[in-house]
This record gives structure tokens, C-alpha cells and sequence, in this order.
């Protein structure tokens, strides 16, 4: 399982890098209650307009700090459920059912979302800090994370932990069971004719792992708005999750459980995709290395 921690880590670097500047439109968007943005165009062009191309990177710095636990701990948990199921179906975890996928996607959330929660919710905060137009309050992960402690307490890191789950664990299945099935299909497609072994080829990474983060986001647009309503403005809703989704629907429709959702379709297929290639990279070089 070491492998796939140290790959998982390496592979959702790869992902910050890659898509970060999408991320941060589609936190704007989702968090955007007053109308201020029309689509994801007029959202590019007015924060380029109002901080410069720095803009879309606001908030990397604590990604890219939380990226190796975050990352590890989800492939880690992969690989963790995938054991599992193994030992259920009294199969090799590299032979299990797609239902034993199914539940090793789920499985990952749970661990993943406890390292994920305190980054994400930092993230979150400096991306929507310099929305404000006054003197930020914070403008890096140190001291992002001493005003929420010094405002929440310990607690208030993790803040949204529920939502969290409830975003990660459907979107968790949809993401790790459509890169296995379809990283299946594809390699299949190129057995040799002299029936040798079937070789993963990088453009069936590409896919696979594109069409992984597009699956994902479909499912976890809506939970994600509630979240990032949520973490942006918490003293706003005392009531939790109830009171984001009666408001959320009450003043702005059933439409705006979607909002950023563009953003995320066009940031899963290269962010996702750089991932996979990443941590299918690693795990070769460490087989190469005789890590074990």
C-alpha cells in the first residue's frame, strides 16, 4: 500500500498544477450569491480584471502544501477498500468485482476526508478572501489557518466535515470505478493478437482518467456548492446544511445547486487526467526502483 500513497501524493500534484485556476472559478461561482458573475467567462475576465492572472491562483500554496496527505491518503484508501472487498469476494484485490470497486471508492472518502477537510476549507477562504474589496484578513495557509483558530477554535478547521463526506463518499464511487472500468475496457482493446498480456497504454491513462474527474464533479457539483456556501460564510448558516439548502433554493432556485459546474467539467478532463498519468508514472518508477 505504500505505493499507492506515495503515487496518490504525487498524482494530485500533478492534478493542483494542472487545474487550480479552473478550481478557483468554480469556488467563485458556487460561492456567488449576489449574481455578480454570468458565466464562467465573465468570471475569468473580472478576476484577471480585479487581481491579475496571480488571481487564479489564490489559495494554490495550500493544495500544494496538503497535496501529498490529501492525494495519499484517498489512493491509500482505495487500495485499503479494494483489500477489503479482496478478502470479502475471497479474491486477490486486483481481481475484484465492480461492486468491490464500487465499495473501495466509497471506502476511500472516509479516511480521505479528515486529511482533505482542514486544506480544503483554507483553500476555500483565500479564494474568496480578495472578493471582499478590503484589506484582507489573511493571505497565506499559516495565517488563513490562525484566524480560523483564533475565531473558531480547533473545531473550525474542521468545519463542513459532513458536507465533506457527503460530497466525497458518491463522488469518490463515480470517480474511482469509472478510471478502473473503463482503464479495463481500453487496455482490452489493445490485447496483442498473439494473446499476450494487454499493456496500459498513456493515451488509456488520458481517458480513463479524464472521464474519471468528469464522472465525479456530475455527482458532486450540488453537495459541493452547499459546502463551499458553507466554509465561505459559516456564522451565516448556524442552522448547517438544512438552512444552505432551504435558502439556496429559496432565493436562487434549484438551478443554483450546479452553479460552477461548468468550471469543474472543463477543469476534471486535464486535471484528472494529469493525475492518473502521474500516479500510474509513479507507480511504474517505483516497480522500475523495486520499491515495494
Amino acid at each position: 500500500m505504500i505505493k499507492s500513497f506515495l503515487s496518490g501524493g504525487f498524482g494530485g500534484a500533478c492534478l493542483v498544477v494542472v487545474g487550480h485556476p479552473l478550481d478557483t472559478i468554480k469556488v467563485k461561482m458556487m460561492a456567488d450569491q449576489k449574481g455578480e458573475y454570468k458565466g464562467m467567462a465573465d468570471c475569468f475576465r473580472k478576476t484577471i480584471a480585479r487581481n491579475g492572472i496571480t488571481g487564479l491562483y489564490a489559495g494554490m500554496s495550500a493544495p500544494i502544501i496538503a497535496v501529498t496527505p490529501i492525494f495519499a491518503t484517498y489512493f491509500w484508501g482505495f487500495d485499503l477498500g479494494k483489500t477489503i472487498a479482496g478478502k470479502f469476494e475471497g479474491v486477490p484485490a486486483n481481481q475484484i468485482s465492480t461492486w468491490g470497486i464500487v465499495f473501495a471508492g466509497g471506502f476511500s472518502a472516509i479516511p480521505g476526508t479528515m486529511v482533505m477537510v482542514p486544506g480544503d476549507l483554507i483553500k476555500v477562504k483565500l479564494q474568496l478572501e480578495r472578493e471582499t474589496g478590503k484589506t484582507p484578513r489573511f493571505t497565506n495557509p499559516v495565517n488563513t489557518a490562525q484566524y480560523i483558530l483564533k475565531t473558531e477554535g480547533p473545531t473550525g478547521l474542521f468545519r463542513g466535515t459532513a458536507l465533506t463526506l457527503l460530497r466525497d463518499v458518491p463522488g469518490s464511487v463515480a470517480y474511482y470505478t469509472t478510471y478502473e472500468v473503463l482503464k479495463k475496457y481500453l487496455t482490452n482493446l489493445n490485447k496483442p493478437k498473439d494473446g499476450g498480456p494487454a499493456k496500459l497504454s498513456p493515451l488509456a491513462i488520458i481517458t480513463a482518467g479524464g472521464m474519471s474527474g468528469i464522472a465525479n464533479w456530475l455527482v458532486a457539483v450540488p453537495p459541493d456548492v452547499l459546502k463551499s456556501r458553507f466554509q465561505s460564510n459559516p456564522q451565516n448558516y448556524p442552522g448547517g446544511l438544512r438552512q444552505v439548502l432551504s435558502e439556496l433554493l429559496k432565493n436562487e432556485g434549484p438551478g443554483a445547486m450546479f452553479k460552477g459546474l461548468a468550471p469543474a467539467l472543463t477543469r476534471a478532463f486535464p486535471a484528472n487526467a494529469a493525475c492518473f498519468v502521474g500516479y500510474e508514472g509513479a507507480i511504474k518508477f517505483m516497480n522500475w526502483a523495486g520499491i515495494d
